[in-house]
């Protein structure tokens, strides 16, 4: 997957819109009428000609305008996203969206959430992280597979498990649109990561459209999540360590804890 951000229209266009606007705003005014009139004589002459280059309106506009453009672009952006998550109905609809809306989609499912969502673009062979979300002080790393014909193996999961420490981030996670093999899932015990199978995503995506869904649930109930499936995608809100299914010794009832207990509690 060759990959994207190397421009600044690019970079800016990630941003949220109104950003771009209060930059453009205050990026205008300040070329246009703050630097004409602090400009001063100065020594160096090249530093002369440097500030009346700047003070001229072409810049102020220019810079303005390229603001502007970041703004329509990340207006779009947000709602490409928006769409995307709220016209899915099924697995199908999860395998059929390519691999860079699948990623979009993956994001906008945890902005949802009330993660603040980066959009890395470093992804593929050389880095396997397609998101980074941060919440409550904490940063996961995600990796996004849209493999909804074959599992997702352990190699994977044990790929993005050793960028944990190079990045220096809290846990990893693997959302996919398919299924993760055996291995792949005992590899993950007590590790900070969390995987996500394409069931799981989506009921974690019906949870949070905003769009009614017609389909009834009752078709979707025999391609949800295994158990095992489901306790390994859930992750600790403490830590963001998975969760795993114990038992209370006094009542004999099955609860999730933090794999990570007793040093969390969660």
């Amino acid at each position: 997957m060759g990959r994207r951000r190397n421009s600044l229209l690019d970079v800016m266009a990630a941003w949220p819109w109104y950003i771009n606007a209060a930059v453009g705003g205050l990026g205008f005014a300040t070329l246009r009428w703050l630097l004409p009139a602090w400009r001063q004589p100065v020594t160096a002459p090249t530093g002369d000609i440097l500030l009346q280059i700047l003070a001229q309106p072409v810049f102020a506009w220019a810079w303005l305008a390229i603001c502007m453009l970041a703004t329509l672009l990340s207006l779009a952006g947000a709602y490409k996203r928006r769409q995307l998550l709220d016209t899915r109905t099924g697995l199908e609809s999860l395998a059929t969206t390519g691999w860079r809306n699948f990623e979009l989609l993956v994001g906008e499912a945890f902005r949802r959430q009330g993660y603040a969502v980066e959009e890395t673009g470093l992804g593929g062979a050389d880095g396997g992280i397609d998101l980074i979300l941060r919440r409550n002080g904490k940063r996961t790393l995600v990796q996004c597979k849209q493999w909804r014909r074959q599992q997702v193996g352990v190699t994977v999961v044990r790929e993005l498990y050793g960028l944990l420490a190079h990045h220096k981030a809290d846990a990893a996670m693997v959302v996919s649109s398919g299924r993760f093999s055996r291995d792949a899932q005992a590899f993950v015990a007590g590790k900070p990561v969390a995987l996500v199978p394409g069931a799981e995503l989506l009921r974690m995506i019906r949870e949070v459209q905003t769009r009614p869904i017609t389909e009834p649930l009752e078709r979707l109930e025999p391609t949800l999540a295994t158990p095992t499936e489901a306790a390994t995608a859930a992750t600790c809100r403490k830590c963001a360590a998975p969760l795993v299914e114990r038992k209370n010794r006094t009542t004999g009832e099955l609860f999730m804890g933090c794999s990570r207990f007793p040093a969390c509690r969660g």
